[in-house]
């Protein structure tokens, strides 16, 4: 059964963790995927999330996974509480993961149980196919890919993170105008997250932010 906390930024939502988790977080592990921050010149947003887990009392083990071996992935994964996938180039975050056979890995621990959270690209990268987020993000990043943006299709919706906000609000209407009659487009703000939790699927905006 799926348990995926899917946020445009998670520090926005932080709040919410914890009520969705059902547990006290305090104590617990989460492994950290910062990778698709690599090929971006901005990357801010990756330790303000890690800010926000410590806040919460959870302690962050980092996994790069371009640079980590096969082995190190499943055991650092296998090892810990939670999965967090940061945010930054999808394309590059799909390449890595599959060339690392990582997004198996996270595959198999999400359908074991296992609390899966995902900021922008970390959500995103969930969906059966990325293509439909090409004019949010660069392809060049991941030309290993050769085209093929078919993805980790855990969920069967589409991710559109940072609806309302800047610099990305143009493409992200852009993106739910152009694909909302083919795709099923989840729009989110950064003060917005989408709780998975078996069959439950919900939009919840953090207390007291505007959408």
């Amino acid at each position: 059964m799926s348990k995926l906390f899917l946020t445009s930024y998670f520090s926005g939502v932080a709040d919410l963790f914890p009520g969705f988790a059902g547990e006290d977080c305090s104590g617990k592990k989460v492994v950290f995927i910062p990778t698709a921050s690599l090929p971006e010149k901005v990357t801010f947003y990756v330790n303000i999330d890690k800010k926000a887990l410590q806040k919460l009392g959870m302690i962050i083990e980092d996994l790069e996974i371009s640079t980590a071996s096969k082995e190190e992935i499943e055991k650092s994964i296998a090892n810990t509480d939670y999965i967090f996938v940061s945010g930054g180039n999808t394309f590059f975050l799909l390449q890595e993961l599959k060339r690392k056979c990582a997004d198996k890995t996270i595959i198999e621990h999400i359908s074991n149980g296992k609390l899966y959270i995902g900021s922008s690209a970390g959500s995103i990268v969930l969906s059966k196919d990325i293509g439909y987020v090409k004019i949010m993000d660069s392809t060049n990043a991941a030309p290993d890919l050769n085209g093929d943006y078919s993805a980790l299709s855990v969920v069967d919706f589409c991710v559109v993170p940072h609806l309302t906000n800047f610099p990305f609000k143009k493409v992200a209407e852009k993106i739910i105008k152009e694909f909302s009659d083919i795709l099923d487009i989840r729009g989110i703000s950064n003060n917005q997250v989408i709780i998975v939790d078996g069959e439950r699927v919900e939009t919840l905006t953090a207390k007291g932010k505007q959408k």
